[in-house]
């Protein structure tokens, strides 16, 4: 099924039309900022050509999104299950509280990607960013696995201030040669190489599959910086110094 829209069409009866279809294979082209798409679906394939507004998949529940542009605010939002694939940039707040499901962003996201994501048993969600990342990259993260290549060609470093930022849960694996500033105290880190952990090489070979741009065996071969939690040396209080 094939929905074609313009600045004109409003977001609410673009969603009703996805919801109420039987197709489970929707191409929407021309998409311009319309919010919510994919909210709270499951059992459909949804590709988009053009940038989707806030809250792409809030609630998805094993959906595959597939973004042919950018994508705005709030990706993801506390999203379950399914899989979200951006041929672009995500903005701010990429993946906030999610629970499940996985988000592969081919360029960069801004402030506040994988914020409060979770985990609970085998729901462990997924964010791997391709380019770099904003300040405050997995801020008060409490489970789940956040990604970033580097992949940028803009010289800069692949992520702003104050990674990791009330992390108090999940990992983060980053592709650089030099630990981000202003990395907090409370945040551990080791460096190993891609092939030496398991579930990233996983996570990369899917993600590869899809952007035929980053090179499996050459992402593998990277060395990266591990950052988990400090056990020793937790965040006690939000907002203040320990």
């Amino acid at each position: 099924m094939v929905i074609n829209v313009d600045e004109s069409t409003d977001f609410q009866k673009l969603n009703r039309r996805i919801r109420e279809t039987g197709e489970k294979q929707i191409t929407i082209n021309g998409c311009v900022g319309q919010r919510y798409i994919a909210t709270g679906l499951s059992g459909k394939k949804i590709e988009i050509n053009g940038t989707p507004g806030n809250a792409l998949g809030a609630y998805l529940n094993g959906c595959d999104v597939y973004v042919h542009g950018n994508a705005q605010d709030a990706t993801g939002d506390t999203m379950n299950g399914g899989k979200i694939i951006i041929y672009g940039n995500a903005g701010d707040a990429t993946g906030y509280a999610m629970r499940g499901g996985k988000i592969y962003v081919k360029g960069n996201t801004g402030y506040r990607a994988g914020i409060h994501m979770k985990a609970y048993m085998d729901m462990k969600p997924v964010i791997v960013i391709g380019g770099r990342a904003g300040s405050f990259l997995g801020e008060y993260q409490a489970g789940g696995i956040i990604v970033v290549l580097g992949k940028n060609d803009d010289g800069l470093p692949i992520m702003n201030n104050f990674c990791g930022t009330g992390m108090h849960g999940g990992v983060m694996y980053l592709r650089c040669d030099n630990l981000p500033h202003r990395l907090p105290k409370q945040v551990a880190y080791v460096q190993k190489k891609g092939s030496e952990i398991p579930e990233l090489c996983a996570i990369l070979k899917d993600y590869c599959s899809y952007f035929e741009e980053f090179d499996y065996k050459s992402l593998i071969s990277s060395k990266f910086f591990v950052l988990t939690p400090d056990a020793e040396n937790p965040y006690k209080q939000m907002y203040t110094n320990n």
